[in-house]
Parts: C-alpha cells; sequence; structure tokens
C-alpha cells in the first residue's frame, strides 16, 4: 500500500495546512499518509473507500481522514473534488482544542460523512481559495491568517451538519440519503419514502439525479452492491446469503447487477480475490 509523505504536499516545514485540489479526481488505489485530511466534493460522483468501508460521493459530501486511516477512490465520474491537508490537531501554534470541532471516532466505526448544502459549499470554497493563497514564504502573520482560515472553516462545515437539520428541501434530500446508507437492506417503496421525507416523488427522481448522477433506484442497488462486495471480501457466508442480506431478494439478478457494475462475477471475486 502506497503511503503519502506531507513532506510532497506542504509549502513550508511550517505551515500546517494545504489546499490540493483534485479536478478531476480520478481512480486512485488503495493508500494512506502522514498527516491528516478533509475532503470537500465539489461536484460528480464516485465511490470512496474508507477503513474497508465503501461510501458513495456527490456535491456536499465531507469526509474526514486522519493519518492512520487507509482509502481509495473507484468509480469516479467527474468527481471534483479538494483535499484539505493539516498535519494533525497538535501541530497549530496559535489554535488548541480542534478536536472539539472535529467529529469523533466511535469504537471501529469510521469517522462521520458529513453533507452541507449548496449555499454552505460556496461559502466554503471562497475561505479554501483565500488558503490557497497562503505565500510559500513563510512568517508569523501568514501563520496565523492560515490558522484563523482553518478554524473558520471547521466552524462552517459544523454548522452546515447542524443545519442539515433544516426543513427545506434540499435538507430533506439529504436526510433521505444518510437514511438509505443505513437502510439499505430494507424493502424500499419509493412512493412511502418520499412522504415519509416530505417530498414528491417527482422532486425525489429529480432531486437524486442532480445530486447523485443516479436514479432512486440505480443509487440503491449501487449501495447495495457495494455492502455485497465488501461481504463477499471479507465474510464466509454464501453469496445467495449476502445477496439476500443485502437486500435482493433474487440471487442471479443479483449476479447479474454486479457483473454489469464492477466487470466481473460475485464468484470470480470470491476465487480470485480482488
Amino acid at each position: 500500500m502506497a503511503i503519502l509523505h506531507g513532506s510532497d504536499f506542504f509549502a513550508s516545514s511550517q505551515y500546517p495546512v494545504a489546499i490540493e485540489p483534485r479536478v478531476p479526481q480520478l481512480t486512485f488505489p488503495e493508500h494512506h499518509h502522514d498527516f491528516h485530511e478533509i475532503v470537500i466534493v465539489e461536484q460528480g460522483a464516485g465511490t470512496h473507500v474508507l477503513n474497508g468501508r465503501p461510501q458513495t460521493l456527490c456535491s456536499g459530501c465531507v469526509c474526514f481522514i486522519r493519518d492512520c486511516d487507509r482509502h481509495l477512490y473507484e468509480q469516479t465520474d467527474n468527481l471534483h473534488l479538494t483535499n484539505v491537508l493539516y498535519r494533525g490537531p497538535n501541530a497549530f501554534r496559535f489554535l488548541s482544542g480542534l478536536e472539539q470541532l472535529l467529529p469523533a471516532a466511535q469504537d471501529d466505526r469510521p469517522l462521520p460523512h458529513w453533507r452541507i448544502s449548496n449555499k454552505l459549499l460556496t461559502q466554503v470554497q471562497v475561505i479554501i481559495q483565500r488558503l490557497e493563497q497562503t505565500p510559500q514564504a513563510f512568517n508569523l502573520e501568514h501563520l496565523a491568517e492560515q490558522e484563523l482560515l482553518f478554524m473558520q472553516l471547521l466552524v462552517l462545515l459544523r454548522r452546515g451538519c447542524a443545519a442539515a437539520a433544516i426543513d427545506d428541501q434540499e435538507g430533506r434530500l439529504r436526510r433521505l440519503l444518510d437514511w438509505l446508507a443505513e437502510h439499505y437492506s430494507d424493502e424500499i417503496n419509493w412512493d412511502e419514502l418520499a412522504e415519509r421525507f416530505s417530498l414528491s416523488l417527482r422532486t425525489l427522481h429529480r432531486q437524486m439525479k442532480k445530486q447523485t448522477g443516479n436514479t432512486p433506484q440505480r443509487y440503491l442497488n449501487r449501495l447495495r452492491l457495494l455492502q455485497a462486495r465488501q461481504m463477499l471480501r471479507h465474510d464466509e457466508a454464501r453469496i445467495t446469503d449476502i445477496a439476500y442480506q443485502c437486500g435482493f431478494g433474487d440471487s442471479n439478478h443479483f449476479s447479474t447487477l454486479f457483473k454489469r457494475e464492477f466487470g466481473y462475477s460475485p464468484r470470480t471475486l470470491r476465487q480470485n480475490d480482488f
């Protein structure tokens, strides 16, 4: 597994933050690094696998990666993102207590996968542009300004995460996507789910296509297939049982969709340990 070193990314050994845009972010194999990272998705779609757990990406997603994490990107589709690199919560000269603004890990689960609104994403991009303008030549004023901007970024992201509870159309769709991430194996009735989140079925289809690049059923199938692939790699259960556990009522249909999505069958995956 490749390791990325902070010395290759930070403009000065004394600055704690660096900005790395990926326009676009292509498929990238599993790796880890000796710095921390906040990934902000600006457009497009893809799959982010963090510590072996797949997550679907779309505009407004925010991912937190620690120096102890491993991750990769795959199935990217016009995926544009910005990586905000920082050396660690204790690497700041003028700031302390940043851990309280960052999401906390819970047991063996990955850090939370936040979603922010398009309006707040625009505000985040303004701060990132200012962070990118940090001169390479080091001085205390530049350092203090960079740390202040980083603090503003964290506050804005937390505010955006909290704002996900706001009862508007965009907020309801974000909550629906989060609900699907936890209940992908349930039997889904789209009319009932749209009503549950106070969206018309037409709005649900239109907004999900806009946000994720997929129709609702295509998005749900992808969630299920990603989880099934993870289980096939790490669980000894039968392929048929895994298909049912991930929400597929027909194992043959599951195998067809799986091969269409990944380019190989579930059985091939088991035999070759991709």
